[in-house]
């Protein structure tokens, strides 16, 4: 893990690892451990195939921040802000009416053909996301539909340190 993403650094050596099995996400920088947080990875499992609701493998980068300015909770639909703030759920066992994408959005791009990137299994493609969600109870666990949630405090803090082209390696 630490020689892939040394052979490949991202913006001035920053680089995530999203740990499936352990569901935590890992901010390098220049090679040293910098943050850690919990996160949800799919509910199906790992895959990278449209329409599979799984999290793609894989190096990606981080190709688009949105949502700077948002309210903690703002609801996006099409990386839009709504307007709508979300409400959040706590319990480990409570589900929202809708898998929103909420306070903010870091858009992944695959950067490896016929893994995540082209053709059916183009992360960017299928829209994944490190993003907000109204269901924090849930965090630490696998509930998303492919993409990897966090807490809206905890994107916020990642969103405002990692810059956009920093790598991104999905591991199981």
């Amino acid at each position: 893990m630490a020689d892939r993403l040394a052979a490949n650094e991202g913006a001035d050596g920053q680089a995530l690892v999203v740990d499936v099995p352990g569901q935590r996400l890992y901010l390098y920088e220049s090679g040293e451990l910098v943050g850690s947080f919990p996160v949800s990875t799919a509910e199906k499992g790992t895959g990278n195939r449209e329409g599979s609701l799984q999290t793609p493998l894989g190096l990606h980068r981080v190709d688009q921040k949105i949502g700077a300015d948002a309210p903690r909770g703002m609801i996006f639909r099409g990386r839009v802000p709504t307007g709508e703030l979300a409400e959040i759920l706590t319990g480990p066992d409570e589900r929202a009416a809708r898998d929103d994408v909420t306070t903010r959005i870091l858009w992944l791009e695959g950067l490896e053909p016929g893994v995540n990137q082209g053709g059916e299994v183009d992360s960017k493609q299928r829209y994944i996301y490190i993003h907000g969600t109204p269901e924090e109870g849930r965090i630490g666990q696998p509930a998303s539909h492919g993409c990897v949630r966090m807490t809206n405090a905890d994107v916020i803090t990642l969103f405002d340190r990692v810059r956009e082209g920093a790598l991104v390696d999905i591991i199981e």
